[in-house]
């Protein structure tokens, strides 16, 4: 008879340490703010893009600054794609090396779930994109197969705060963690899959920027005179590579000590989260969601394309499937369970919250296929389309959980013994 902490072990979405799930909650509370500001934000775009003031909109959005010399000329809807959402990935990238080097998944039994799900969520939405382009006859949409494969963490917890439910913890950790994987997946894909042309020379030499900033990381340094600069000209250089320029931030991110005398992560990450959820992605939002959809009769039409067809599957039911198929088949080929509070339309419910795909999804639409084709038109309408699918389906089903998720709740929130520690995360005195 194996003892408790053996049975410990082969459960599935167990409660992770008191100090992790008090970090995580602070995260998960910014970022359903910045969710929030992201509906705003794409919501007044699409009501200016088809009002009868569109033209002033896309005007804006068209609008080139910046030096020219340098090839730094961009519209401004491309400075906040490649600009600040290279902020976004910095900050992902600090959140996923500090939960690898010093949170709960430094254990690579608890690891293995999200990583698991993360790929599985992509393979599957991927695999039905591709599957219904090439069934219905249109191939050169193919480029397009990765717009399905992120979720976006902030819209996805902007649907939970306004549900106002009480999912477990250790949902919304494996939610949370499992969207910034799957961001660091799709930023991968980016790199390798929609880079055109490739220039070596200014890629090499970001290396050195890189490099600095990372000396300049372990040494101590804060100050910003020296940080800012270096991440800038990282920046500017793997622009010029080719290489979307979004991938510097996640590198630097990368650079930033966890552990140590010098550890600076959760300053940085505390400090620009905030800029990262309620002004980096919601310009970004609102920048790349206005598309003008030309009525009902538009969007019908829009509705029948293959693109629009694909993504919308994909989204909402490519990323359920793949991401319960590969938490079930984990726990079946491991022989693990769930824990005991949770059951599988739990996790139902928050795969079909990872079919929110919007941010990284809108970034990957505008490389595959432009801002003015057809296609780039379609695939924006599908994002948003699918997206409020998903959420509206995963409403219903974590709704139907509401009590149990109380329940939950107020079980993790006890504190009898007043510790200030939920008594939950303490170990059981028998």
């Amino acid at each position: 008879m194996t003892d408790r902490n053996d049975r410990l072990r082969r459960r599935l979405l167990t409660r992770g340490s008191w100090s992790e799930a008090s970090r995580f909650a602070e995260t998960l509370r910014k970022e359903t703010v910045g969710g929030v500001l992201l509906l705003i934000a794409a919501g007044v775009a699409l009501v200016w893009a088809n009002s009868p003031w569109s033209y002033s909109y896309h005007a804006m959005s068209a609008y080139v600054v910046g030096p020219e010399s340098v090839h730094l000329n961009l519209s401004i809807s491309a400075w906040a794609a490649d600009g600040l959402l290279a902020v976004f990935f910095f900050v992902v990238g600090l959140e996923l090396k500090r939960e690898f080097v010093a949170g709960d998944l430094r254990d690579p039994a608890r690891a293995a779930l999200p990583i698991a799900a993360a790929v599985g969520g992509m393979i599957a939405p991927a695999a039905i994109f591709v599957a219904i382009n090439l069934f219905t006859g249109h191939p050169e949409n193919l480029d397009g197969w990765a717009v399905p494969i992120a979720t976006d963490i902030a819209f996805a917890l902007a649907v939970l705060a306004v549900l106002s439910t009480h999912l477990p913890s250790a949902l919304r950790i494996f939610l949370l963690t499992l969207a910034v994987v799957d961001d660091l997946l799709a930023i991968t894909v980016i790199a390798v899959f929609y880079t055109d042309q490739l220039s070596v020379g200014p890629l090499a030499a970001a290396l050195i920027p890189i490099g600095l900033f990372a000396v300049a990381m372990h040494r101590g340094a804060r100050q910003w005179w020296i940080l800012v600069p270096l991440a800038v000209v990282a920046w500017a250089l793997v622009h010029a590579s080719g290489v979307h320029a979004t991938v510097a931030g996640v590198l630097l991110g990368f650079t930033v000590p966890v552990l140590g005398r010098h550890a600076a992560a959760e300053q940085f990450e505390h400090r620009l989260r905030p800029v990262s959820a309620g002004f980096a992605v919601p310009v970004f939002a609102f920048f790349a969601a206005g598309v003008t959809v030309g009525g009902w009769s538009g969007f019908t039409e829009a509705l029948s394309h293959p693109v629009t067809i694909g993504v919308i599957a994909a989204l909402v039911l490519g990323k359920p499937i793949g991401v319960l198929g590969t938490t079930y088949l984990l726990a079946r080929f491991t022989h693990a369970r769930l824990d005991d509070d949770l059951a599988w339309r739990d996790v139902l419910g928050v795969a079909l919250l990872a079919g929110i795909g919007f941010t990284v999804s809108l970034l990957i639409g505008e490389l595959a296929f432009g801002h003015a084709s057809v296609a780039g038109v379609d695939v924006k309408i599908a994002i948003l389309a699918g997206s409020v699918a998903s959420g509206l389906i995963a409403a219903v089903v974590l709704a139907s959980r509401n009590a149990a998720y109380r329940r939950i709740h107020l079980l993790e929130t006890s504190d009898e013994d007043h510790d200030g520690v939920p008594d939950v995360y303490q170990p059981r005195q028998d």
